[in-house]
């Protein structure tokens, strides 16, 4: 018999597997392009939008597409804030409401003797320093944010720091891969 946590572990990764293939299709297939040309003055708020997929590990890889499409033709700068506009407001969904999740699936990965060392460890003077830390790079590169926001979640970060810091570090991430997708020319 199959659990709860178990069918909700492979649906969140044939959830993960598709968002990657899909990101793969939009691109070769130069539906990434078509959407991004399609917005027209609306281009903005399509900046914005995937800016709010860019924080969900199964809506990262679209976003990424769409956002180094739109990096072929409008300044990185406006792509960084935009983005990190809606990187932020997709962020604070998440730790508002979701935040346990992905930490649930971490759970259910490990053994119980595992689960209790980790929380051995996570009251160390040590992790409660340097957590924060490491979440914040989470939510700065291009893995999912739902880590990123679960760590800073333990860290009990309050809403005046956390959407700042969102918006800061999704908008370096998000700059960074627009920058990529210019200068090494991998979106077609």
């Amino acid at each position: 018999m199959v659990s709860h946590r178990n069918k909700q572990f492979i649906r969140d990764f044939v959830l993960l597997v598709a968002s990657i293939s899909f990101a793969v299709f939009i691109t070769k297939s130069g539906l990434a392009h078509q959407f991004v040309l399609s917005l027209g003055a609306w281009k903005y708020l399509g900046i914005f939008a995937a800016g709010i997929f860019f924080t969900s590990v199964f809506t990262i890889a679209p976003s990424i597409a769409i956002l180094g499409d739109f990096a072929q033709s409008i300044p990185l700068l406006a792509i960084g804030m935009i983005g990190g506009l809606g990187a932020a407001f997709g962020d604070f969904v998440i730790f508002r409401f979701v935040k346990d999740r992905f930490a649930d699936d971490i759970d259910f990965l490990l053994r119980p003797s595992e689960r209790k060392r980790i929380a051995k460890i996570t009251k160390t003077r040590f992790v409660r320093f340097f957590g924060p830390l490491i979440g914040a790079l989470v939510i700065a590169s291009p893995l999912p944010d739902e880590l990123g926001v679960a760590i800073l979640g333990m860290s009990k970060l309050g809403d005046r720091i956390f959407l700042p810091l969102s918006f800061l570090l999704n908008g370096a991430g998000i700059l960074l891969i627009s920058w990529i997708a210019v200068n090494a020319h991998i979106i077609e």
